[in-house]
């Protein structure tokens, strides 16, 4: 996280953001390429994101914690209010699948720089988990939250529509105000 905050010496500022935004909300790297303005409402503090964009086919709410609030209005500062968060400066895509996993590795996190292991822009979503059910929150938030559905046929019956909205708002600002310690403590 140390190593993030200077990235821009690096490499491209908008870069860190989306790193940094992968990091709040330990989304898959490519729902956080692909995120546009239009699924963002601050005054909600509600990312939906549309079923086509998500591997599952079905549409995701991701809660925000006041720090991906702020993140989100610099990131605005650069990208605009309309269109991609994160543009290619090359075209009118998207930043490409490699751009954060090329400058985790730029920062030392390919497997051969020493004190540091390999890390890749997915392996947030591990680490998130881990912490979160080590902390003691629903379990069925957390798996929402990584947009994971359940498959038992049973348990899907009965939670398919079950968003745990309160439980992900009180995770997901549980998650941040962490990160922020662990940051500030290393």
């Amino acid at each position: 996280m140390r190593d993030l905050d200077c990235y821009e010496t690096q490499g491209k500022l908008i870069t860190k953001f989306a790193l940094q935004l992968l990091m709040l909300t330990f989304l898959r790297p490519s729902e956080v390429r692909l995120a546009s303005w239009d699924e963002f409402d601050f005054n909600k503090r509600l990312w939906r994101i549309p079923a086509h964009k998500m591997k599952m086919k079905s549409e995701h709410l991701v809660p925000l914690s006041k720090q991906t609030i702020a993140l989100l209005k610099n990131i605005q500062e650069i990208t605009g209010k309309a269109g991609l968060l994160f543009p290619s400066h090359t075209t009118k895509k998207s930043i490409s699948d490699n751009t954060m996993r090329l400058a985790m590795f730029k920062m030392g996190y390919d497997g051969n720089t020493f004190g540091k292991s390999r890390a890749t822009p997915h392996g947030f979503r591990a680490n998130a988990s881990s912490i979160l059910n080590e902390q003691g929150f629903n379990p069925d938030a957390i798996e929402r939250q990584l947009s994971h559905i359940e498959r038992d046929g049973v348990c899907a019956a009965y939670i398919h529509h079950a968003r745990f909205l309160d439980d992900r708002f009180e995770m997901m600002q549980w998650w941040a105000d962490y990160l922020d310690d662990a940051k500030n403590k290393i």
